[in-house]
């Protein structure tokens, strides 16, 4: 039995379908007591060229992700989004896309100001060996979605060259019960794998109303990467 079907197995058990670090660690042991093999060390993708800005192909892979409601809808949890996920705590007010959609390009300018501003720092700060566009990309998917890199361990093997750990870390761990456990593999595929995800484009709902919840039957799949370049050219500029 390979080691990830034997975490696998015993999922079921927690009740939230997620290892703690502690019982990892416990898990781990009783693995090496029964033979079960640990898996071989992973090397991340060749960091060919140090990347430290965002690039379409990042926003992108951001965009594929969380896509796009170009008016203000409430979140699972009842908190008013808009966007790529933009809430009120980025400190731009989203309230006043309520009943007033706005064109994919504005919501690319928002997206794009706080990735650069509130969650880019972040990941660089995380880590204390070059990433390239790939890792950076997967990192940052990951920060936009869980908020979570100041404190996450992952980083943290990584820059100590435990990859193999840190991947399976990353893709046990911050899954909302299950749901979002593709983007988890999807995000450490593109990290020690360089796989993408993204083709240019990105899904893009409507709002139900008077739920103010995303529309789902309203999916529809846009390219946005002509955007996505106009918008970081004007960021830079």
């Amino acid at each position: 039995m390979e080691r990830s079907a034997f975490f696998n197995r015993l999922r079921p058990l927690k009740a939230d379908g997620e290892f703690q670090p502690a019982d990892v660690v416990v898990l781990d042991k009783l693995a090496d007591e029964l033979g079960i093999a640990r898996p071989a060390p992973a090397a991340p993708a060749p960091p060919a060229l140090a990347c430290t800005t965002l690039t379409v192909r990042i926003v992108l892979e951001v965009a594929e992700h969380e896509a796009i409601v170009p008016e203000w809808y409430k979140d699972s949890k009842g908190v008013g989004t808009w966007a790529m996920g933009v809430t009120d705590a980025s400190g731009h007010r989203v309230g006043r896309y309520k009943d007033n959609p706005q064109p994919i390009r504005r919501c690319l300018e928002v997206s794009v100001w706080l990735l650069r501003r509130g969650y880019l720092p972040d990941v660089l700060k995380a880590f204390t060996v070059p990433l390239n566009e790939a890792q950076l990309a997967a990192a940052l998917s990951w920060h936009w979605n869980t908020g979570a890199i100041k404190t996450s361990d992952w980083p943290k093997l990584v820059n100590q060259g435990r990859h193999a750990e840190a991947r399976a870390f990353l893709e046990s761990h911050y899954l909302n019960g299950g749901d979002l456990a593709k983007r988890r593999k999807a995000e450490a595929a593109l990290f020690w794998d360089g796989a993408w995800s993204n083709d240019g484009k990105t899904t893009i709902y409507d709002v139900a109303k008077p739920s103010y919840t995303p529309k789902w039957s309203s999916a529809r799949r846009v390219d946005i990467s002509a955007d996505v370049a106009a918008v970081l050219a004007q960021e830079v500029a």
